[in-house]
């Protein structure tokens, strides 16, 4: 093991952070501030100079799309001969905020992950934070190992020892309906309502919010309005833990 690996180990100021994080991963990270970033979730981010906050979104943004692509083409191999909606559908079973906040709960996420508790408390939506601290993660492997790196330590191990893709196929998600149910057993209202799209976004976008009693809960993006929904719906959910 290199001597800087060994010193972050057993004698840097962040050697626990370190050993926890090898233990979970099995590698020495590199740039450790990076990783830090990851576990530091919105409720105890600090505004910087340049106008920025120090929390793990920006890297929750640039996971989601790695975790995406790796799993896209891990599905498109593991079935060749399935149609474009069915790998979709299994994508969305993988990577979606139920599953990946179970997955980094198993992991060990709330070992590392740093936030304000009183602030958590009052805010239902922030049950999501482990899934987030998760693809935040994965932005943060990617910009210190590189794209084939992260794809490897994915496959090897998260996918295989905590994801089992035949069972995954057999299980039916219906987050729309799952929320639907979910309100009318606490009466609550909900809707599913279209939001404004940015400017100069396509006008064929739908973005929608999934309403409930007046408040968003979660927003979905697509060119097809039903899964534009679906993607509000199971935000929702997992904002919600249902």
């Amino acid at each position: 093991m290199p001597l800087f690996d060994l010193y972050k180990l057993y004698l840097s100021p962040d050697k626990d952070f370190v050993k926890k994080l090898k233990n979970m991963l099995g590698f020495v990270p590199g740039n450790t501030t990076l990783y830090k970033m990851a576990f530091r979730h919105r409720s105890v981010a600090k505004v910087l100079k340049n106008g920025s906050r120090s929390s793990n979104e920006r890297l929750e943004f640039l996971g989601d799309a790695i975790l995406g692509s790796v799993i896209a083409e891990l599905l498109f191999k593991h079935y060749p001969y399935k149609e474009e909606g069915f790998l979709t559908e299994m994508r969305s079973k993988i990577v979606n905020r139920a599953n990946l906040n179970q997955l980094a709960r198993k992991m060990g996420f709330d070992q590392l992950i740093v936030f304000d508790q009183r602030m958590v408390n009052m805010q239902t939506k922030h049950h999501s934070m482990l899934g987030d601290a998760f693809e935040a993660l994965i932005g943060a492997v990617y910009l210190d190992k590189g794209y084939n790196f992260t794809k490897e330590l994915l496959l090897k191990r998260i996918v295989k020892p905590y994801i089992d893709i035949h069972t995954l196929e057999q299980t039916e998600t219906n987050f729309k309906s799952k929320l639907i149910e979910w309100c009318q057993r606490h009466a609550k209202d909900i809707t599913f309502e279209i939001a404004e799209n940015s400017e100069g976004e396509s006008p064929k976008l739908f973005t929608i919010q999934a309403m409930i009693d007046g408040e968003s809960f979660g927003i979905g993006r697509d060119y097809n309005k039903k899964n534009a929904e679906k993607q509000a719906a199971e935000k929702a959910c997992a904002a919600l833990d249902i």
